[in-house]
């Protein structure tokens, strides 16, 4: 098997000037990519997701409202997004998860009271989009960054044992992957697992066990190492395998193979 690429954002503006030779040369018969979930943070890249999912027969779409995202937020936005989550099939819009949502507390005010409101709206529409998802049986792909607990919280509130999904761009403990696997969710390891400073994920993911594992970039942010900086792309994901082998003591074929099909089955395509 080739690669499962489980969270790309090629709708970027910094693949407008070779963005259909890059996506075509990765999913040739020769190129090293088996799959492509393109995943929505906005409404206009929710909607180009689906552009792309519907030119390439190998890209599939993730649709949702990342949390930086959510100021610009309208009822309509929810309504869009169940709408088109079901007639998914019946549209042939190739979706496969809700996502990414989720809570970034990185960035919030420094002011406490302030802060204190940018984290209840941020709550408040993670918590109407974890409805959605339980509404159509959809999984979900979440960011989670400074605010593991409350992640934790708003999951089992909101059925998230029954949704499943991604946890994606994995950067907290192994005490709290398995708070994350009990639920039932995968975990996304992209390539900060190969950076120097990475003793916390590389520590749960020799925890976390393969099944359980899906390999993502990010693209085109987290670029790994070697190429740590630059513009990342799915075909920097083998160095993500390479380290997870290194981790699990495994061979690199293998991590490849076991982590296409947990996402074969967790996006429904097996």
């Amino acid at each position: 098997m080739k690669i499962f690429e489980t969270h790309a954002h090629y709708d970027d503006e910094r693949f407008d000037g070779d963005r259909d030779e890059l996506i075509q040369g990765m999913l040739q018969e020769a190129g090293s990519i088996d799959y492509i979930v393109n995943v929505g943070a906005s409404r206009a890249g929710c909607e180009a997701s689906l552009a792309l999912a519907a030119k390439y027969d190998k890209v599939y779409a993730a649709i949702g409202f990342h949390p930086e995202d959510i100021v610009r937020l309208k009822e309509s936005d929810i309504l869009w997004l169940e709408d088109n989550i079901r007639n998914n099939e019946a549209d042939n819009l190739k979706i496969v998860a809700l996502g990414e949502i989720g809570l970034d507390y990185y960035y919030v005010s420094e002011d406490a009271d302030v802060a204190a409101k940018e984290k209840a709206l941020q709550r408040e529409w993670f918590v109407r989009q974890m409805d959605v998802a339980y509404r159509t049986g959809m999984p979900v792909i979440v960011h989670s960054r400074d605010a593991c607990q409350d992640t934790i919280n708003i999951l089992k509130e909101t059925h998230g044992e029954q949704t499943g999904g991604i946890i994606h761009c994995y950067s907290y403990t192994k005490e709290a992957a398995r708070e994350y696997l009990n639920m039932g969710f995968h975990i996304g390891i992209g390539g900060v697992l190969t950076f120097k400073n990475a003793r916390k994920l590389v520590e749960a993911a020799e925890y976390i066990p393969m099944d359980r594992i899906v390999l993502e970039t990010d693209s085109p942010y987290m670029a790994p190492e070697p190429n740590r900086g630059k513009r990342n792309d799915s075909r920097n994901i083998i160095y993500v395998a390479e380290k997870l082998a290194q981790i699990k003591k495994m061979d690199v074929q293998e991590v490849i193979d076991i982590t296409n099909e947990n996402a074969r089955r967790l996006f429904r395509l097996s």
